[in-house]
C-alpha cells in the first residue's frame, strides 16, 4: 500500500514516517518540487523502504492520501488533481492561516466539511490534526503505553483501514465515529482533543 503526502512539512513527514513504519510505501510532495525533498526521502529510508519524492498529482494518485498543507493553500493544491474515485483521503489540516496563527471563520461548519467538498468522491478520514507537529513526530510507544491517536469519518471501512495501519505503527487508535460525532471534538480551535498528548496503558 502506498501513502501519498500532499505537503511534506513537519506534519506530513511525521505522518509519512508512521505509515512507513506500518509497512507502507510513501510518495512525498510539496509546492517546491520533488528535487527539494531528497533529504526528507533519505531520512525516511529512501527507496529501500519504498519512499520517494513526486509531484502533487503523483502523491494524490496513491492508495491513501494525506493532506497536510497550510489552510490558505488548500484549495490551490487540491484543484486539478486526479479524480479521487473512492480512495481514502486523510485530512490532517486545521483552519489556521500561518504565519500569524489567524483563525479562519468557517461559520458553523467544521474544517473537515470544507475539505470534503474539495475532494469529491474520496472517503475522508480526519486524523493527525490534534497533535502539535513535534508530538506527532515522537514514537508511539511511551512510558510502557501507546500514544492515543484519534480519528473520525463517515466511511466505516476507511476508518478501519487507517486505524489498522496506525495500530501497526504502534498507536492506540481511538475511533470517534462519524464526522458529525468526531469533528466537534477534533476541531481546532474549539474541540476538546487538539493539543492533548494522551497515553493508553
Amino acid at each position: 500500500m502506498i501513502v501519498g503526502i500532499l505537503g511534506a512539512g513537519a506534519i506530513g513527514r511525521a505522518m509519512a514516517r508512521h505509515f512507513v513504519n506500518a509497512g507502507c510505501g510513501a510518495i512525498l510532495s510539496n509546492s517546491r518540487g520533488p528535487e527539494t525533498l531528497a533529504d526528507a526521502v533519505a531520512d525516511l529510508g529512501g527507496a529501500a523502504r519504498g519512499v520517494r519524492a513526486g509531484t502533487a498529482a503523483e502523491a494524490a494518485s496513491a492508495d491513501i492520501v494525506v493532506i497536510s498543507v497550510l489552510w490558505q493553500h488548500l484549495e490551490c493544491v487540491l484543484s486539478g488533481l486526479p479524480a479521487w474515485d473512492g480512495r481514502i483521503v486523510i485530512d490532517a489540516t486545521n483552519a489556521i492561516i500561518n504565519p500569524g496563527f489567524q483563525i479562519v471563520d468557517l461559520g458553523k461548519r467544521f474544517s473537515s466539511e470544507v475539505v470534503a467538498d474539495l475532494v469529491p468522491g474520496a472517503r475522508l478520514v480526519k486524523a493527525g490534526n490534534t497533535f502539535a507537529a513535534a508530538t506527532l513526530a515522537l514514537e508511539p510507544a511511551v512510558h510502557g503505553g501507546r500514544r492515543a491517536f484519534f480519528l473520525c469519518g463517515d466511511d466505516k471501512e476507511a476508518r478501519k483501514t487507517i486505524a489498522g495501519l496506525l495500530d501497526q505503527a504502534g498507536f492506540a487508535v481511538i475511533d470517534l465515529g462519524t464526522l458529525a460525532r468526531g469533528a466537534a471534538l477534533m476541531q481546532f480551535p474549539g474541540g476538546a482533543l487538539p493539543g492533548l498528548d494522551l497515553v493508553k496503558f
